[in-house]
């Protein structure tokens, strides 16, 4: 019965691959396409990750060779290896790539997302019968499995000489990547090890920038009214924008599946952690309950607030109808002070395009504020929850003629050897070594890691293939550099070191200063709801209110009569059958609670 119920909580923990860090939270979804690329490049550091708005020909995939491995220099196998994510490609001679195939015998060769969605990519490969020896997709990878095109990992798992990769996982979480047959295809690739040395918060937050902050002698900020009080306070004696723009005191996304700025806060505002399409309440962790998002006393008061704000002027008067270029080009501009999103959604893009225009200096990086409607409200805006992407990750198909090899190679690549080697490079050229044995990099070397030259050339994370967070094996380092307190520390701008220190405060995480709390099993929810299909009651209903959702909640902010735009709001809502979603989502809840 644990079996058949574990089986059960593979196929309804299946969701959209988020990226980043994890950044790779990024390409959950389809980007919106716009006539003219944006001018700023979307860049995750943390997997050395380069995507652009601009079309491009579609990818060209390299398919398993039927002679067997390919040898390449410096001797080794290469293997073919498909990615859904459009990345900074390595070079053929990268020095690390070179040296990882001389450790291990085995080198990868990457191939990326160009010009296509991953569906319209995956399914070509399909169709044409020659796959890759490995891919890194979403829920995509269903459909290899359902053709009978990915190997079974059971028995590595099983083999002691596999046991980097069994470790990645409890036996409970290896579980729930098991499929209908019993076995297992796919790992998603982020495991942690030892203490969480994360410094940033990379989930929601309403965001402000420090000069703001600053200016106002570091307040300390906790609630909604206080913040867009901020806001039009600054706004009022700061009118000027930089470069002659105009200031935006608030902004905010609705673009296609990014409205999730405008729709979560609530929950949160709340005191509840973001499980983002309902809210739990734990009170009883033994029968936790699913809460209905207009429940919430902080969703009416929330859009009431937007409104207000909205007709003094203080909210983007364009948001409904800005694309995600488009809020990036403004966010780039420094003169947005501030507006509620993911640290993943916005930084790597535009902190990069402070630093190279000074913007850094006068004070327009941003930072997080945990906010509630009411004073007193538990703050659970950053959780160190472990989320595992069950629906998606690395496989191997049964094109690979070796599979043992491959294996083998994700294994060693679990070494701590390898993991500094990925991801701090070689001693003494990208990093060094105190007395006490902690990494620290010179500025010359933090430089060269911020080249998109140099780190195609040199640097060789392997970042779509089974690697950890956390702490390195001497139970001294971070596994990451950019998790290094030290390095986090040196590479922040000045003006948020300054912030930083004025609030006692040396990490993101720090300054947010969320209450600590042990989430359920159940934690996030949106695992589920995120894999419901339509053409069933459940689904169809969620599927109606997001498309209420992305209608009608604009339409509060905007409204001349906001009692009458809730009303209509409200009638709309249950007019969704949202008790269909919501008794589904609580059944889902008892059978994990059930679990354990």
């Amino acid at each position: 019965m644990k079996k058949k119920v574990m089986q059960v909580m593979a196929s309804i923990l299946m969701f959209s691959v988020l990226c980043g860090c994890q950044s790779s939270e990024t390409t959950k979804k389809k980007k919106k396409k716009t006539k003219k690329s944006t001018k700023v490049t979307t860049v995750s550091k943390e997997t050395t990750e380069e995507t652009t708005e601009t079309p491009s020909e579609p990818t060209t995939v390299p398919s398993s060779d039927p002679s067997g491995p390919k040898s390449v220099p410096g001797g080794g196998h290469e293997y073919s290896m498909f990615i859904t994510l459009p990345t900074v490609q390595t070079s053929d001679n990268n020095d690390i790539k070179l040296e990882i195939a001389n450790r291990t015998g085995v080198q990868i060769k990457e191939t990326f997302l160009t010009g296509q969605t991953p569906q319209e990519a995956l399914g070509a490969i399909l169709a044409s019968g020659n796959y890759p020896d490995l891919l890194y997709a979403g829920n995509e990878l269903t459909d290899f499995y359902q053709m009978g095109a990915l190997v079974a990992w059971d028995d590595y798992l099983n083999d002691p000489a596999y046991s980097n990769l069994r470790n990645m996982y409890t036996d409970k979480e290896w579980e729930m990547f098991r499929q209908s047959d019993g076995h297992i295809y796919w790992a998603d690739v982020y495991g942690t090890q030892g203490e969480s040395k994360n410094p940033t918060h990379n989930d929601l937050a309403f965001w402000i920038q420090v000069r703001v902050l600053e200016w106002a002698g570091y307040p300390k900020i906790e609630t909604l009214d206080e913040y867009f009080d901020l806001l039009e306070r600054y706004a009022a004696e700061n009118p000027e924008g930089l470069n002659g723009e105009p200031l935006i005191p608030y902004t905010m996304l609705c673009d296609d599946w990014r409205y999730y700025c405008l729709y979560v806060p609530p929950i949160c505002l709340a005191g509840y952690p973001d499980d983002s399409t309902v809210a739990v309440d734990d009170s009883d962790p033994d029968h936790p309950v699913i809460v209905d998002y207009n429940d919430l006393s902080s969703t009416r008061e929330y859009y009431q607030k937007l409104n207000e704000e909205y007709h003094k002027g203080i909210v983007d008067p364009d948001f409904l109808d800005m694309t995600y270029d488009t809020y990036i080009q403004k966010l780039a501009t420094g003169n947005v002070l501030g507006m509620c999103d993911q640290w993943w959604d916005f930084a790597y893009n535009v902190n990069d395009y402070f630093k190279s225009n000074g913007l850094d200096k006068l004070g327009c990086n941003y930072v997080p504020l945990g906010l509630a409607i009411e004073k007193g409200t538990p703050n659970y805006w950053h959780v160190e929850n472990r989320t595992i992407n069950t629906a998606g990750g690395v496989a191997v198909t049964t094109q690979c003629l070796n599979p043992d090899e491959v294996f083998a190679f994700m294994n060693r690549l679990l070494d701590q050897d390898m993991l500094d080697l990925r991801f701090w490079g070689i001693e003494g050229v990208d990093y060094e070594v105190d007395d006490q044995g902690l990494y620290y990099r010179t500025e010359k070397m933090r430089t060269m890691w911020e080249d998109y030259s140099y780190l195609g050339s040199h640097a060789c994370p392997y970042s779509y293939l089974p690697q950890y967070k956390g702490t390195s094996e001497d139970g001294i380092n971070a596994i990451l550099p950019q998790e290094q307190p030290s390095e986090v520390f040196a590479e922040l701008p000045e003006k948020v070191q300054e912030c930083f220190t004025a609030y006692g405060c040396s990490t993101y995480v720090d300054f947010i200063d969320s209450d600590e709390k042990e989430l359920g099993p159940w934690f996030p929810m949106y695992l589920i709801s995120n894999s419901l299909p339509t053409g069933n009651p459940p689904g169809d209903a969620w599927n109606d209110i997001q498309k209420m959702f992305h209608k009608m909640l604009p339409e509060l902010v905007m409204a001349d009569d906001f009692d009458e735009a809730w009303d209509a709001y409200l009638k709309a809502y249950e007019g969704c059958n949202p008790e269909q979603y919501l008794d589904y989502m609580q059944q889902q809840l008892d059978i994990i609670v059930q679990i354990g």
